[in-house]
Formats: C-alpha cells, sequence, structure tokens
C-alpha cells in the first residue's frame, strides 16, 4: 500500500471549528489508514492499525526517542510513567497498581463507592432549586477533584487551594498563543510548580506514618519492585490527578449530551438503572473523553498497513477515529448502549491502557444515574454546546441544562 499524504483534512480536525463535530473527517482520514503529513509525521486512523500499534514494541513514549525531540510538559522533573517505556514504565505501573486496583488492592474503586454517591449528591442538591445548571461547571468538574482529594488524602481544609492550581493546569492545557494571554501560560507553570511541591510535603509526612491514602501507601510501601523515589510518587499523583480529571470531566459531559441527543436512552436509564454500565463502554466508543494521542515514536522503523514508518518519525494515533471504524463497528455512528464485543479505544490499549480506568468508569456511572434520576424534563440551552479548544481531550467548556421549562417541582433525593 502507498501512503498518501492528508495534510489538509488533520488540519481541519485540528482546527477549532470542527470541534464539536469531528467525525465526518475521521471517516475522511480513515480512508488513508496510515498517512504522512508535511513535516514528516504520521497519523493512524484505523482500527486494527491502531490496536496493533499500541501493542507493538517498537513504539516509544519517550520523547527523547524522537528525531526532532520535543520538551517535555514535566520539565526537569521525573516525568510520569506514562511518558516512560519499559522496563522503567513497567516497574513504576505496577508498583502504583498495587494500591490502585487487583489483585494487590481489589477494593479500592469499591471502596470509593459511597463518596462518590455522597460527592455527587452533595453537588447536586447545591442546585436543586435552579432552573438551569452547567453540569460542567457545577458537577462534572468538581466532582473528580474531590475524589482525587479524598483518594490522595488531602486535608480538607486544603481542598480551595488545590482546586486552585487544578483549575489553572487544566487552563493551561488548552493553550494558544495565538489568542491566549501569556498570563495563562503563567499561571499553569506556576500551578504545576505549587502543586508538586506541595504533594512534595504530604508525602514527606506520609514517611513512618501510613494511613488509607494513596499517598500514604506509595511512600511507605516496600513491595517486590522497592519503594517509589519522593519525585517518583509527586508524578505519579499528578498524573492520576491530570489525566484522571480531565478524562473523567469529559466522559460526564459528553455522556449527559448524548443522552439529552437521545432522550428514547436517557428514559431507559431511568428505568433500567444497571443499564449503565454498557453504556459508559459504549460512550467511551461514541463519544470518548481522549480523541487523539498527539504523539508517539519510533525506535525503528515500524511498517503499518504496508507503510514504512522510519525510525525516530513523531506517530499520531487518532483513537476515536478508530473506535468509529466501519470494519470494525457496525453502524458506528449510531449510539447504542446495548452494543456487543465493544472493544473500544477510549482508554487506549497495551502497556499504557488508562490505569485510572476503573475509577473514571465508576465515577461517570454514578454521576449520570444520578443525574437522570434527579433532572426533570431537561433540554439543552444550546446544541452544539461551547467546546473546549482542545481537539485532544475534547469535551464541552460548558453544558448549560434548562430544567422542566424553567421550572423545578421534582424534590431531589
Amino acid at each position: 500500500m502507498t501512503t498518501t499524504e492528508a495534510p489538509d483534512t488533520l488540519r481541519r480536525i485540528l482546527d477549532y471549528a470542527s470541534r464539536a463535530d469531528p467525525y465526518p473527517l475521521y471517516a475522511e482520514l480513515r480512508e488513508t489508514p496510515v498517512a504522512r503529513q508535511d513535516d514528516g509525521s504520521y497519523v493512524i486512523s484505523t482500527y486494527r492499525e491502531l490496536a496493533d500499534i499500541l501493542h507493538d514494541p517498537h513504539l516509544s513514549s519517550d520523547v527523547r526517542n524522537l528525531a526532532h525531540p520535543m520538551p517535555s510538559a514535566e520539565g526537569t522533573t521525573t516525568p510520569a510513567f506514562i511518558n516512560m517505556d519499559p522496563p522503567e514504565h513497567d516497574r513504576l505501573r505496577r508498583m502504583a497498581m498495587r494500591h490502585f486496583g487487583p489483585p494487590h488492592t481489589p477494593g479500592l474503586v469499591t471502596g470509593l463507592e459511597p463518596a462518590l454517591a455522597d460527592t455527587v449528591g452533595g453537588l447536586l442538591d447545591g442546585v436543586a432549586d435552579r432552573e438551569r445548571i452547567d453540569v460542567v461547571d457545577d458537577l462534572a468538574y468538581p466532582f473528580p477533584v474531590t475524589v482525587i482529594c479524598h483518594l490522595l488524602g488531602v486535608p480538607r481544609e486544603d481542598e480551595p487551594r488545590f482546586r486552585v492550581w487544578v483549575n489553572d493546569i487544566i487552563n493551561a492545557i488548552d493553550y494558544d498563543a495565538r489568542t491566549d494571554p501569556q498570563e495563562k501560560l503563567d499561571d499553569g507553570v506556576r500551578a504545576r510548580q505549587d502543586l508538586r511541591q506541595y504533594l512534595g510535603g504530604l508525602v514527606e509526612q506520609r514517611h513512618g506514618h501510613p494511613s488509607d491514602d494513596l499517598l500514604s501507601r506509595l511512600a511507605n510501601d516496600d513491595g517486590p519492585d522497592g519503594r517509589m523515589t519522593d519525585e517518583e510518587i509527586i508524578s505519579t499523583a499528578n498524573l492520576l490527578l491530570i489525566a484522571g480529571h480531565e478524562t473523567t470531566v469529559n466522559l460526564i459531559a459528553n455522556g449527559t449530551l448524548t443522552l439529552l441527543r437521545h432522550p428514547h436512552v436517557l428514559q431507559r436509564l431511568r428505568d433500567e438503572p444497571d443499564l449503565i454500565v454498557p453504556l459508559v463502554e459504549e460512550l467511551l466508543r461514541y463519544e470518548p473523553p481522549v480523541h487523539i494521542i498527539p504523539w508517539r515514536a519510533a525506535y525503528s522503523d515500524i511498517t503499518v498497513a504496508g507503510t514504512v514508518i522510519p525510525q525516530g518519525s513523531q506517530i499520531m494515533l487518532m483513537l476515536a477515529a478508530g473506535s468509529r471504524d466501519p470494519n470494525r463497528f457496525h453502524d458506528p455512528d449510531r449510539f447504542d448502549p446495548d452494543r456487543h464485543d465493544n472493544q473500544h479505544l477510549g482508554f487506549g490499549s497495551g502497556i499504557h491502557l488508562c490505569f485510572g480506568g476503573p475509577l473514571a468508569r465508576r465515577e461517570a456511572q454514578i454521576a449520570l444515574t444520578e443525574l437522570v434520576r434527579r433532572l426533570d424534563a431537561p433540554t439543552l440551552v444550546a446544541d452544539p454546546p461551547p467546546y473546549r479548544r482542545s481537539p485532544v481531550l475534547r469535551g464541552p467548556i460548558h453544558l448549560q441544562v434548562e430544567l422542566n421549562g424553567g421550572q423545578r417541582s421534582h424534590t431531589p433525593g
């Protein structure tokens, strides 16, 4: 197969004008499964090729393996393991997973469920008397921050400071030098530094004083791989905070939007609460929180769909395009919570499969179930809603919903 260049399609996908509906452009992109760009990078957009390369040991997550390395978001600090390759990636991921899920900590997510439900209930109680809510500002955004503070062991009195840092960091992710003030980027850099310093203080306090929170477990665990350094613990906490927060915000916001666009499914969920489990899996396929892995590097020459990608090349992985590939999913542009064999790419695949996925799933399941149960005759104020600038972490920046024609009659609870 000959790879043709398709720079114009990618350019239109990245253009903010396409943010509300990039899916027709993804279909256009899939016509060339591996497309070389003008700058020498490669874009992969079909399910089979994405699934294969995500398991290819010649694919690197380390910026140093690019022929033209880009600056790391972590700067000179210890990178998160998502930006490492084996064996260091495997070691740190194993050490984190010992305290985040099976087999060593099988009850972490289920043990958090009462706190998740209480947090969602409290946030919805706070807007119970409104005729209009913003699902992002009122639920999807504050919910995961509260959860991560609980999980890490951030003292409740420090949560306001923590939220300010998170807000500045998240805002800086969407920074656009052409339109945004430099202050937006500077605030994000400063917040990263302040957050790392703050987390470092918490980790130092945990040494020799074990408790049930994640920072304490990481700081006091001597497992088969030894113990994480304080810098490694801080980087892991940052990864959980930033990646986990963004995933959950978009999953809840995109999920609410999709349900409001499919009122028959929304009603089914009210009548059949157990539908939420396959429904969230379909959301991860149909309107995923992460659309693009913007770069990976070729360790050596890699052949994909008959195309040789040279060593050192930048590779962009279009996960959302793969999850709507008609060669893998029947009628892929239809939202179908009854879909079988739904092996989407919503959380990636391979060694970098999102390690916070189980928590993000449960957060979305609880939030959407309770939101649907409580809201009376919800209608979208704007469709499409305004979207965040990022084509990578795609979701509404606001999602205004009017309740019962502007008249509340339902008592929550």
